[in-house]
């Protein structure tokens, strides 16, 4: 999502100051961190709710998947507003990953720490989605929760990879998001980006249980 990282030292006045990137760098990194948290960020949410809702049986979630696909012209919802800002941020992030440098002798150890985990768990992240989507959207048929439970349970290592891929994706975008906060100038001063800190680390710690919650109760809840 974002270059940045709970443990980063607080940006001054909430200022993003490229100094060695060009204009057309720069507003590329913007449009990735906004694509990150919009459509993205906003995406990664609603599927992690949607999914919750495995944890109350195969109804609630096999209603939860219906009432999306009623959504009206839901692929084009999807292609121009889900994959083309998934597949730019994913593309980019990589890009990003693979180039930049982690300063390590600049930065403090935290936050060098947090630089590479959110780098990691960005590419975790794309190939997890790859991955899943492969698997479960454009495998022909309509994700049900039986579909769900036969996957989770076909192999132990498509569960844990599951678990993993959840994990990576609610860090990246909870860490990005408190990124963008200052990048975006919504956060300013250190006591406001301290607390966001916080926040995020809560915000984190939900919605990976959340995640995680929901595969356990699409693995082992049984199927009629």
């Amino acid at each position: 999502m974002s270059e940045g990282s709970f443990g980063s030292h607080f940006l001054k006045g909430g200022k993003c100051v490229a100094q060695t990137e060009n204009h057309s760098e720069f507003v590329f990194r913007r449009l990735h961190t906004l694509a990150g948290v919009i459509p993205v960020g906003l995406f990664l949410l609603e599927h992690l709710f949607t999914n919750a809702t495995a944890t109350d049986g195969p109804s609630a979630y096999n209603n939860a998947v219906r009432t999306i696909q009623q959504i009206p012209f839901l692929h084009f919802v999807e292609f121009f507003f889900i994959f083309v800002p998934l597949t730019y941020h994913g593309v980019y992030g990589l890009y990003v990953a693979f180039t930049s440098g982690y300063n390590a002798g600049q930065y403090s150890w935290t936050r060098n720490v947090m630089f590479v985990l959110q780098r990691m768990t960005g590419v975790i992240t794309f190939i997890f989605v790859v991955f899943h989507l492969w698997t479960t959207r454009f495998s022909g048929k309509a994700p049900t929760f039986a579909m769900m439970h036969n996957l989770l349970n076909a192999d132990p290592a498509y569960y844990w990879f599951m678990i993993i891929g959840v994990v990576a994706a609610t860090f990246h975008f909870s860490n990005g998001l408190w990124s963008f906060l200052i990048h975006w100038g919504i956060t300013v001063g250190a006591r406001a980006q301290r607390v966001s800190a916080y926040t995020m680390v809560v915000v984190f710690v939900a919605l990976a249980g959340i995640g995680i919650a929901a595969l356990y109760a699409l693995a082992s809840t049984p199927v009629a």
